[in-house]
C-alpha cells in the first residue's frame, strides 16, 4: 500500500518534493526528460527508492521506435548482468541451509569443469566463479554461448580451451561463463534450474509480481520495451534475446519498480517484514570486496573515490566517503544499470531499450541531488565523451580503408566450403550455395551469414541478422604452401564478443 502512495504522490502532484531531503522531484523529471531526448534513446525508465519506499517510477520515449506506446514503471526490459546479483543470493541462501560452503570446490559439486590448467581447474571455489578471479579475461567465451543452443553443462565443457589473460586470482576479468557455471551449481545442489530457483527465493517472497526469466512469459506480462541495436546514428528494432540458458549471467527480464523492491530488499540487508532472507553473515561475504580495481590516486575524480572493487555479484566503491553498491548490465539492444548508497537508504534504477544509453548520466545527477552534492549536467559531459569514443573508434574505418581492390581469391569457391572446427564451440560449415559463400555456426543458427569477396582470401561478413554488439567482420581463410586450406580467422571487431577465439581448423 506504500507504494501505491507514492506512485498516486508522483503521478497526480505538480512539484513534488521529497520531504527529508528537499530534493525536488519534478526537477529530475524534467533533467530526466531532456537526457533521454539528447541521447536518443527509444525508451528509459528511471526509479527511485528512498528511506524503503519507491518515491519516483516513471517512463521516457517510446516502447519502439516509430511506434506510440510510452514506457512506465512497470514496463519491463531486460536487465542483463544486473541478474548476477540474484545468483549470488540464491548461492548465500544455500549456505544458509548448508548446502554448499562459499569455499567449496567447483569440482565438488561439476566434477566435468576444467579449465586452462588442471591445478586452476581443481582449486576454484564458489567464491572465484562469483568475483572475476579465476584467469579469464573479460567476456572471454562469449562466443561459446552467446546467442547459442549449447546447454549450460555443454557450455561448460568447452571452457578448457579458452586461454588465460592473467594468473589466477591476480587479476579481474569480467567472467560471464564462470556465472553460466554458478547456476549450473545451483541446478546440481537444488534439483531446480536457476529459473525456478529465483522465482521461489526472491521474486515471490520480495514480491516482484512482474519480473520474468523467461520469454515464453513476456507476452503475457505484456507492457515491455522492444529491444534496438545502434548503426550509423539509428535505433533499429530487433528481437529479444532467449537467455534462459545461461539465465544465471544475465536473464531477467524486470521494471523499475519491481528493481525498486530488489533495492529496498538488499538496502533492508535481506530482510521482508519478520522474514530474513538473507543472514548479516551472508549480506557481508557478498559486500566484502574480494576482488579489486586499480584508482589513479595521482588524480582527483568526480566522486572522491579512493577504493573499487567487485563483491559477490556487486560492484563496490566509496562515493563521497559513502559506501556504493551498484551493477549495470548490457544485453541486446537493452542497457541498464542499479546504484545504491545504502547509508542513506538511497538507491537509483535505470533501464533502457537502446545500446546509446544514457543511464550513468541519469544516475549520478539523481544521487548527488540527494546528497546535495553541485548540480553538474552529466548529460552533457558523458555524451560528449561517448559521441568521441565513437568517432575515434577506427577498428572499422581502417580496415575498410585498408582494403586492396581488384584482387582475387587464390582458390576456386568450392574449395573454400567444407566443415571447420573449433575446440571451445564446434563447427561451422561454409557451403558453397548458388554460387556464393555461405557460413553457418552449428549452435548458433542466427549467426549465419553470406561472405561477399573483400580482397585476397579474406571475405566479407554479411549476416543474415541485425546484431547489436557487433555488425561488420571478415573471415580469412588460412592455406599451407601448397594452397590446401588449414583454418579460418575471424576479425569482427567489437567489444564483446570475441569471434577470434573460434580459432577454427579444416
Amino acid at each position: 500500500m506504500k507504494y501505491l502512495f507514492s506512485f498516486m504522490l508522483l503521478f497526480f502532484s505538480g512539484i513534488i518534493i521529497a520531504q527529508e531531503t528537499k530534493v525536488n522531484l519534478e526537477k529530475l523529471d524534467a533533467y530526466f526528460e531532456k537526457t533521454a531526448k539528447e541521447w536518443g534513446i527509444p525508451g528509459m525508465s528511471v526509479g527511485i527508492v528512498k528511506d524503503g519506499e519507491i518515491i519516483f517510477s516513471k517512463g521516457y520515449g517510446v516502447l519502439e521506435i516509430n511506434k506510440p506506446e510510452k514506457p512506465d514503471g512497470n514496463t519491463l526490459y531486460a536487465i542483463a548482468s544486473n541478474s548476477k546479483a540474484f545468483t549470488s543470493a540464491i548461492i548465500a541462501m544455500l549456505v544458509q541451509e548448508g548446502k554448499l560452503n562459499w569455499d567449496d570446490k567447483v569440482q565438488k559439486y561439476l566434477p566435468y569443469f576444467e579449465l586452462y590448467n588442471p591445478f586452476v581447474s581443481s582449486e576454484i571455489t564458489i567464491k572465484d566463479l562469483l568475483c572475476h578471479r579465476v584467469g579469464l579475461g573479460t567476456f572471454s567465451g562469449d562466443v561459446i554461448w552467446y546467442k547459442s543452443n549449447l546447454t549450460s553443462e555443454e557450455i561448460i565443457k568447452r571452457l578448457k580451451g579458452i586461454e588465460p589473460n592473467f594468473n589466477f586470482r591476480d587479476g579481474f576479468g569480467y567472467s560471464n561463463v564462470m556465472y553460466i557455471t554458478a547456476g549450473e551449481v545451483i541446478k546440481t545442489v537444488t534439483g531446480k534450474t536457476w529459473g525456478e530457483n529465483v522465482q521461489e527465493r526472491i521474486l515471490d517472497p520480495v514480491g516482484m509480481n512482474r519480473t520474468i526469466y523467461s520469454l515464453k512469459k513476456l507476452e503475457k506480462k505484456g507492457n515491455f520495451a522492444t529491444p534496438h541495436a545502434f548503426e550509423e546514428e539509428k535505433n533499429i528494432p530487433i528481437p529479444f534475446v532467449d537467455w534462459e540458458e545461461v539465465a544465471a549471467l544475465g536473464g531477467i527480464i524486470s521494471s523499475v519498480n519491481d528493481m525498486g523492491k530488489w533495492m529496498i530488499f538488499n538496502m533492508d540487508h535481506g530482510i521482508i517484514g519478520k522474514d530474513t532472507l538473507l543472514t548479516s553473515a551472508s549480506r557481508n561475504t557478498i559486500w566484502k570486496m574480494h576482488n579489486t580495481y586499480t584508482v589513479d590516486h595521482t588524480k582527483p575524480n568526480d566522486f572522491n573515490t579512493h577504493f573499487r572493487g567487485y563483491g559477490l555479484g556487486w560492484g563496490l566503491a566509496d562515493y563521497y566517503g559513502k559506501l556504493r553498491v551498484s551493477h549495470g548490465g548490457g544485453y541486446d539492444g537493452m542497457i541498464s544499470a542499479v546504484n545504491m548508497i545504502p547509508d542513506e537508504k538511497l538507491g537509483v534504477v535505470v533501464l533502457t531499450n537502446g545500446m546509446k544509453a544514457p543511464t550513468m548520466a541519469v544516475t549520478y545527477y539523481a544521487l548527488n541531488a540527494f546528497l546535495g552534492k553541485e548540480e553538474k549536467d552529466w548529460s552533457a559531459e558523458m555524451l560528449e565523451q561517448q559521441n568521441n569514443n565513437q568517432s575515434n573508434d577506427k577498428r572499422i574505418s581502417d580496415r575498410i580503408e585498408k582494403r586492396v581492390a581488384g584482387t582475387k581469391a587464390s582458390l576456386p569457391l568450392k574449395k573454400y566450403s567444407g566443415t571447420y572446427d573449433s575446440e571451445i564451440y564446434g563447427k561451422i560449415k561454409v557451403k558453397l550455395e548458388n554460387e556464393k559463400l555461405r557460413i553457418y555456426f552449428e549452435h548458433t543458427p542466427e549467426l549465419s551469414a553470406t561472405l561477399e569477396h573483400w580482397h585476397y582470401d579474406v571475405w566479407k561478413i554479411n549476416w543474415d541478422k541485425t546484431h547489436a554488439w557487433f555488425n561488420f567482420g571478415t573471415v580469412k581463410f588460412n592455406t599451407t604452401n601448397n594452397l590446401e586450406i588449414t583454418g579460418i580467422d575471424f576479425d569482427v571487431p567489437n567489444n564483446d564478443i570475441f569471434f577470434e577465439e573460434l580459432n577454427p581448423k579444416k
